[in-house]
């Protein structure tokens, strides 16, 4: 077998396990078997369309069976997979499709209304969509193997980026270095054969492919598909499918914990929780902990496929608060501006290197040589390692506050605020001041129906924090706005709570 890539996972895994269950979607199961045929009928069918090598195919939709059968049958062809995020609006989608140069685009029912009104000069050549013609092509193709070599370093996926600011690059992420993400993952999650997996998590974001839905792939495990996350599905599924390995943002997490049912759901298959895209507030770890749940927490980037800093359940209490440590295959140091790595206490810039880092940025050659020093990927965010090498994310280096000539990074006043009862998301920012030039602001989201007095949250900071950290002042929001994978949107918090007009 030629095929080194994701593409020949299918096959792989039909030959060893093909009676075990792959996929499970709504009332829909497919066995590893049927993945494999399902698979290889799609790529004749690509194929026969004139998709070639390096070509790329996009999708557009939520969490479907069909969603990964494109990525595995684009793998099979030696072609590229762009996963689309679906809470985009029609330009942004035709920004990508264009600066992928997607030659196919399959998309789901319930984007039919977008994909129509994208603009006439798109290049896309085919859009096949899910629920009219999706099933036709599969089932009228060959299901002969196809054996076009694929090697570890041909591109695999094109993966935008959030966009917090400007355009949405594309991640390059090769095959090999998706298949090094998920060996990280194999080795420090502990994943096993018999796994049942809740991807609730878009497949468009990183975390929800490429830490969850791949690794429990290649181990031989389930996923259970689903489109949408709400809190009480949560709960049906995990009953439904005894589901053992659940991935979500802290929002996710904290949903689940205040619902109705939390306190006498059956929990008792669940094993592993991932929990990723932001701080994990103490208050959720310690509600989950009553229920005997631990979470194992992380730090990545889509840049890194995006497995980088990883905190297992046995440190999870002791160093809550901490990202963890680097991935088994995975190199991570914290460096001054000269690429020195800083002392004990010390803050500097996260830089990563390793098997699952990307090449590059598509068609963003000069962004790319911005990004890499020396080999090393460039994070953007700051951090201080403690005694024990343990890694404290602070905050993006440009979301930095200086007040008075001290450096202040908002993460860290974000986890203290994050402790108290009452505040269930929060964002500090930078506001102009004549004294300082500028001083930290809290914009806070409370928990429905709690009141806040400001002056009471901002006391309870004092001994916690140095002085110049606490915040001048507090604003209630009824909402943090966020992009389509949960991402916090810095740049529009400052824009709607940075002035006091």
């Amino acid at each position: 077998m030629r095929n080194e890539g994701l593409g020949s996972w299918p096959a792989r895994r039909a030959r060893k396990t093909p009676g075990r269950t792959a996929l499970i979607h709504g009332d829909t199961t497919t066995t590893y078997a049927e993945l494999y045929e399902r698979t290889t009928r799609l790529a004749h069918a690509l194929r026969a369309s004139g998709v070639r090598r390096g070509d790329r195919i996009a999708y557009l939709g939520p969490n479907h069976p069909s969603y990964l059968e494109t990525l595995f049958a684009a793998g099979t062809l030696g072609a590229v997979f762009v996963p689309l995020n679906t809470r985009l609006a029609g330009p942004e989608i035709a920004y990508q499709l264009a600066d992928s140069g997607a030659e196919v685009l399959v998309y789901s029912p319930s984007h039919a209304g977008l994909v129509a009104g994208l603009p006439e000069d798109t290049d896309v050549r085919a859009c096949i969509d899910v629920a009219t013609q999706y099933e036709g092509l599969v089932a009228g193709a060959d299901d002969q193997p196809i054996d076009e070599p694929v090697s570890p370093d041909d591109t695999c996926i094109i993966m935008y980026t959030s966009g917090t600011t400007g355009r949405p690059k594309g991640a390059m992420l090769t095959h090999g270095n998706i298949t090094w993400n998920a060996i990280n993952v194999l080795v420090d999650t502990d994943l096993m054969a018999d796994e049942r997996a809740l991807v609730s998590a878009p497949l468009f974001h990183t975390a929800g492919l490429n830490m969850l839905a791949l690794p429990v792939l290649l181990k031989g495990g389930a996923c259970v598909l689903v489109e949408a996350f709400t809190p009480g599905s949560t709960f049906d599924l995990i009953e439904q499918h005894r589901i053992t390995f659940m991935f979500g943002v802290p929002t996710m997490f904290d949903q689940v914990a205040r619902h109705p049912r939390w306190p006498t759901a059956d929990l008792s298959s669940l094993r592993i929780l991932n929990c990723g895209g932001s701080p994990v507030p103490a208050s959720l770890i310690a509600a989950y902990l009553e229920r005997g749940l631990t979470f194992l927490q992380g730090y990545g980037m889509t840049e890194a496929s995006p497995g980088t800093l990883f905190l297992d359940a046995e440190h999870a209490v002791s160093k809550a608060g901490s990202a963890g440590v680097p991935h088994f295959f995975s190199d991570v140091r914290v460096v001054r501006p000269d690429m020195t790595p800083v002392d004990v206490g010390e803050t500097g810039e996260v830089v990563v290197c390793g098997p699952h880092v990307m090449p590059g940025y598509w068609g963003l050659p000069e962004e790319t040589a911005d990004v890499f020093a020396g080999g090393w990927l460039r994070s953007g965010d700051a951090a201080r390692i403690d005694r024990d090498n343990y890694v404290h994310i602070v905050g993006r280096i440009k979301d930095m506050i200086i007040s008075g000539g001290e450096n202040i990074y908002p993460a860290e006043i974000e986890e203290q605020l994050l402790t108290h009862p009452d505040i269930v998301e929060c964002a500090v920012i930078g506001v102009p001041d004549d004294k300082w030039g500028e001083v930290p602001r809290a914009v806070v989201v409370l928990r429905e129906g709690a009141s806040l007095d400001p002056d009471e949250v901002l006391a309870s900071l004092s001994g916690r924090l140095a002085k110049y950290k606490i915040p001048k002042s507090v604003v209630l929001a009824s909402a943090l706005p966020h992009t389509g994978s949960g991402k916090l949107l810095k740049a529009v918090v400052r824009e709607r709570y940075g002035t006091d007009s």
